[in-house]
Formats: structure tokens, sequence, C-alpha cells
């Protein structure tokens, strides 16, 4: 028997990552989709009437090993992978496809659920209870359970292709950013560049025995080069490349992928009775249907373009006057935009990345933690990892209890998707009377150390970092009972006020007092930066919020609709964009073909709710600002009403516990600098 499909014996129950071979999990993933299949038959033949005990909890404890042999291989196709791992993944997916459509088309085993949710009323169940019976019976209806069987069929068939077709789409995506390198060996190539960013391209061209400077569409190659090479050419060159992922007409092309993909999420809504995908999708979310969520986009749309336009038609003006440009290009943006900030505010990321060492912003997210949850972070060397990079730590809370155990993975490399993320190796649940604590992670690609200088990071990394260690507080501090309600299990457009709410932290002088000190001399970042980096904070905000509304529409664009008539991806997005577009078209690029968050990760007919989090985050931090920013009684009812809870209650309940009223959207716009601020 595989070590996956034993209880581990480690330290705090963690992933062995040292023991495990990539051959273990194939065979382990179908002795655990054995077990778990015995589990449900062992509910489904239970002799008792059905109760909320022996059906509905017993349902959400079961598939426990599955799902952690699960969290270690897709975590590690993303941030590990290799090709081997990427072959089985082909291979699992449609298994576990078809094991879930064996739980949720099962007759027998709905009747029991639908017995147990037909006399609700007549049970005493908690708050808790009452979501997860409505969550279990819902994943049965929503999904097919009261379909003939051929639909039933049908439907298996569909999910099957689109587990493979989501992995496929991911796959073409990551070769195409390992492919491309731009070999640069001529030093006026690389003129503008910062030096960290110019020794960074150094060692990678070294490392791959080749003279000059690589630079590559890995966010930390590619984004200083697009903010600071003077060789327009070049910057054009890399601006297609990093555009043209999956839409190059060869054996990478995801074109016929994202068609296929949106045909058969549109063909299963159908199935189960629902208009379209987005239809289904937001059934479940807390802007309840495809119309509002257009409505939302577009009344920010109306509020955001005319600055857009203001900010764009500024600095088209600026690139005209400063170097003759005609026509700004994509490729210009964030160049021109960099040196009209630094005109504007004096204000360079260059000067202020002294002030962000990585493991300096590590330590202040941990304060702010701390200061406001009563988190201790300690580095622990004693639990296995999947990757020498990799950071662990053991959390506890005031008393030396253990909260939680923490990995953070910080670098790019080969096997490692682009982007930040969160993830968990473990929910937190309480079963059997112990209090299971999670096992959270979360994941970047932060320029690496050099030579000369540690990992010194952009301010928009150092709000990255917080971004994705709110989700990960979110996993830490959950304390349900279930573990399908706990941490970041929740509504998708409110899975993102955790992350997004802890990023205002970083433009407070209280927080950055805290931890950012110059690398080398130890000051203490001057109040003159701490000022600019507040005056700058809504630069461009309309170009930025336009940019955000123009992805949520794309999304709805693929998903709130009948797709049978799309046949050309280019020309679909082309109409999506119309009402947003600021810059030329780029006849080369397309978003679709690279849009992982809808087309590979858990966004479709969701990115719209980034904005609508905005709008939650905003307005809870005013109320963070009204009493202080490190208040221990609004952070103590955030933690209460907020990260503890999961999803255990509707959002809006919850939200409205912690603020003691509905968000007022006009927090964002004061924010954003679109209205007055009172």
């Amino acid at each position: 028997m595989s070590i996956l499909n034993s209880t581990f014996k480690t330290l705090y129950s963690t992933a062995p990552f040292a023991a495990i071979t990539t051959e273990d999990f194939l065979p382990a993933f179908k002795k655990a989709i054995e077990n778990a299949k015995s589990e449900i038959g062992a509910i489904v033949n239970n002799a008792d009437k059905p109760s909320f005990e022996n059906t509905i909890e017993a349902l959400d404890y079961s598939g426990e090993e599955l799902d952690r042999i699960s969290s270690i291989f897709f975590n590690l196709n993303a941030a590990e992978t290799n090709d081997d791992i990427q072959k089985i993944a082909q291979e699992v997916s449609p298994l576990l496809s078809e094991f879930s459509n064996d739980i949720t088309l099962n007759k027998d085993l709905f009747k029991r659920v639908k017995t147990v949710y037909d006399s609700k009323s007549e049970l005493d169940l908690t708050t808790e209870q009452h979501t997860l019976l409505d969550k279990k019976y819902k994943s049965f209806s929503r999904n097919g359970a009261n379909l003939p069987a051929a639909k039933k069929e049908k439907l298996r068939a569909i999910d099957k292709e689109l587990s493979q077709l989501k992995l496929k789409f991911g796959e073409h995506i990551l070769a195409e950013t390992n492919k491309f390198e731009m070999h640069l060996t001529d030093e006026s190539e690389v003129s503008g560049l910062p030096e960290g960013a110019k020794e960074a391209a150094k060692q990678l061209a070294e490392s791959k025995n080749k003279e000059g400077w690589l630079i590559t569409l890995d966010y930390p190659s590619y984004i200083p080069f697009m903010t600071y090479a003077d060789n327009r050419k070049l910057r054009e060159k890399l601006s297609k490349a990093f555009g043209s992922k999956g839409f190059n007409n060869d054996e990478l092309d995801n074109q016929d992928i994202v068609l296929k993909i949106a045909n058969l999420r549109f063909d299963r809504a159908q199935l189960l009775g629902y208009k379209t995908h987005a239809h289904f999708v937001l059934e479940e979310r807390m802007a309840e249907t495809p119309e509002k969520v257009t409505t939302f986009l577009n009344e920010l749309l109306a509020k955001a373009k005319p600055a857009a336009k203001k900010e764009f038609e500024d600095l088209e003006k600026f690139a005209k006057d400063l170097d003759n440009i005609d026509k700004l290009q994509k490729w210009d943006s964030a160049y021109y935009a960099e040196k009209l900030k630094q005109k504007r505010f004096d204000l360079d990321d260059e000067k202020l990345k002294p002030y962000f060492k990585l493991d300096n912003v590590i330590d202040g997210a941990f304060t702010v933690a701390t200061k406001l949850f009563g988190l201790q972070f300690e580095e622990i060397d004693t639990i296995d990892k999947y990757h020498p990079d990799v950071l662990t730590y053991k959390v506890t809370d005031t008393e030396g209890n253990l909260v939680a155990i923490f990995y953070a993975d910080f670098f790019p490399r080969e096997g490692k998707r682009n982007g930040a993320w969160m993830t968990s190796y473990k929910p937190q649940m309480i079963k059997d009377g112990v209090n299971e604590r999670p096992h959270v992670s979360i994941v970047c690609n932060f320029t690496k150390p050099t030579k000369s200088k540690p990992s010194l990071l952009t301010f928009n990394e150092v709000t990255t970092l917080f971004h994705e260690f709110g989700h990960a507080l979110h996993g830490m501090l959950a304390n349900t009972t279930y573990p399908s309600l706990s941490g970041t299990s929740v509504f998708w457009d409110f899975v993102e006020l955790p992350s997004q709410i802890l990023e205002n932290w970083c433009y407070e002088e209280e927080t950055l007092k805290l931890f950012a000190t110059h690398y080398n001399t130890g000051e203490v970042i001057p109040m003159e930066l701490i000022e600019k980096i507040k005056a700058s904070s809504t630069f461009h905000e309309g170009m930025q919020t336009l940019r955000q509304i123009s992805f949520g529409l794309l999304d709805m664009s693929w998903h709130g609709i009948n797709p049978k008539n799309v046949t050309d991806v280019k020309t679909h997005e082309s109409k999506a964009f119309k009402g947003t577009n600021l810059f030329p078209d780029v006849p080369e690029n397309c978003m679709s073909t690279s849009f992982s968050h809808i087309f590979q990760g858990g966004y479709s007919s969701g990115y719209y709710s980034y904005k609508w989090a905005e709008v939650l985050d905003a307005d809870a931090f005013e109320y963070f600002k009204e009493e202080g920013v490190f208040s221990k009684v609004v952070a103590e009812k955030f933690k209460t009403f907020v990260l503890s809870q999961g999803g255990t209650d509707n959002p809006m309940t919850l939200y409205k516990k912690f603020r003691g009223k509905e968000p007022q959207p006009d927090a964002l716009l004061r924010r954003a600098g679109l209205i007055e601020k009172k």
C-alpha cells in the first residue's frame, strides 16, 4: 500500500513529500477512490432511517483520504510539475470526475439526502447544519440527481471531457511560458532596466550557459522589462509573445479548447435546466444572476470610464511630448505610466524596492496578523517540503495552541505556473471531538535573490503577498465543524474579501513603519516615501478599474450566452472588449486563450467577484479606519464573523454581523478617487 493511502505518521500529520514518489500517485488515487466508494456504500446501505448524522454529516466526512491525496497531487501539478505528473493528471482527472458523478448521480444516496432535506423543518439543526443540509441537497439537485438515466450518462461524458480540456489548457500555457526566451547580447538592448533586473537576467542566461541576458514570460522577468526597457521594439516583441500564448495555431493552441469548454459548459447548464452556465454558477453566489453581474459591471464602467479616458489621454500626450510617440500601444503602457508616475509623484519603484526585502515583508505580514488576531509564527525545519525554496511555519495563538501549519513558496521555476495563489493541504474541521487544524500554503512568483542582492519586492509584489496572506488567514483561522464549509469554502464573490482587505494595511504609515526598512542601512522608510505611496495609490485607478471590468465582461460573454454561434475566439473577444478598449487592438494577441482564471481555474462566471469583493473590502476597511487600523475590537469582530465562519451562513448575513449594515459601494469609489471623499 502506498504511503499516501495511510495515516501520515509525520509531525502535525503533514504531507510526507520526501517519501512520496511520482509513481505512488496513480495507484494511491485508485485505492482512495475505492475506499471512498466503500464509505458511500456504507451510507447508502445503512439500515437505519436516514438522519442528519448518518447521511448528511457522514457524507461530508467521507472521502477524506482522497481529498488529501488530491490536494497534494494537484498542488504539486501547479507548483512543481513535470511531464510525468502532467500525464498522471490527464489520467486521474476523468477518474475523479467520474467518481464525483458516481456520488451526485447515485439514486439511492440522493433518496436518503432528500428524505432528510424534506424533513428539515422537524429537525433541531444549528445554522451551520442547516447550511450543510442545503448545500448537500443542492450538490445533488444542481448536478443531475433528478435527470433521467440517458441524460445522466450525457452529463458524465461532459464532465469527463471538461476535466481533461481544462488540464490541457493549463499545460499549453505553462509550455508556452517555458518555451519563450528573448536572448539579448548587446548592452543597449537592456538600457533602462534596473540593476537588479539586469543582474537577474544575466544570472538566468548564465544558468543556461549563454552570454548576455535572458528575458522570459515569467512575471519577475516580464514586468520589469515592460516597465523599464527603453527599446520599444523589444517591448513590442515581448508583449506580443505574452499576449499570444495559446494563440499561435500550433500544437499549443487553445482556440478550439476555449470553444469546446464554453460549449460544453453551456450544454451542461441546459441539461440541468439552466439558461446558461452563468445562470447555473451564479445561483450559488451573492450576485445571484448574470443580469445583476452585468448591471454591476456596467454601473462601475459608467463611473470609471470618464476617468480612464482622461488618464489614457494624459498618458498619450506625455509619451508624445517625451518621445514623440504618435500612437500609444499596449507595450508602451507600463513604460510611460512608470515615467509619468515618477514625474508626478517623484516615486520610482526602484527607490522603494530596497525597503521591501522579502524577509522583512513576510515579517510585516506576520506582525499585522499578530497585532490584529494574536497569531504567532515560528519558522520550523521539522516538516517535509516539496522544494528547497519552500518556507514552513508553525502558527499558534496567544496560549501556544496550534492554529495552523503554513507553507510559503515565493520564487518562479520551470515546473511552476505563473501568478500567485493560496491553497490548502489539509482542511480544518471538528471530527470526533477533535478540532483538526489546517495546513495552508501561498505560492507566488517574486524576484529571486541575486549574487549581490536579496529578494527585493516592488510595491505591487508587496500588496500581492499581503493579498495571498489574507486568503491564508481565512484558511488558518477557520473554526467550523464540517470540512466542506471551512476556511475559503465560501461563495466565490465573498472569498476575495479577506485577501483584498489585507492589502489596505500596505498603504498605512503604522504598518509600513513596522517592516519597511532599508536592506542595507536598516533605515525605516522615510515619511515622504510613505506619503508618496499613499498619494500615488489611486494613480491610473480609472484605467485599472476598466481593465478589471473588461475581464469580467469577457468572462460573462463566454458564459452568459449560448456560444453555439461563436466560431472565432478573437472576433468574439473583440466584441466583448468593445466598450472598454483604450489601446489599439493587437491582431496577433488574444486574452481568452490564456485566461486561466476562467478556463482552467474556478473563476468561470466569477471574474466579476474581484470588483464585487472590492466593494466589501473598501467598506470594511473604512470601519477599521474609523476605529483605528489595528483596532482589537474591529479585528475580533472580523475574525469572529468573517474569518472563522467559512461558509456556515449566508455571506451577507455574516458581513452585516461584522459591519452592522450592508456594504456601501461609494466606499470603493471614494478609495479609488472616482468620487469625493466624505
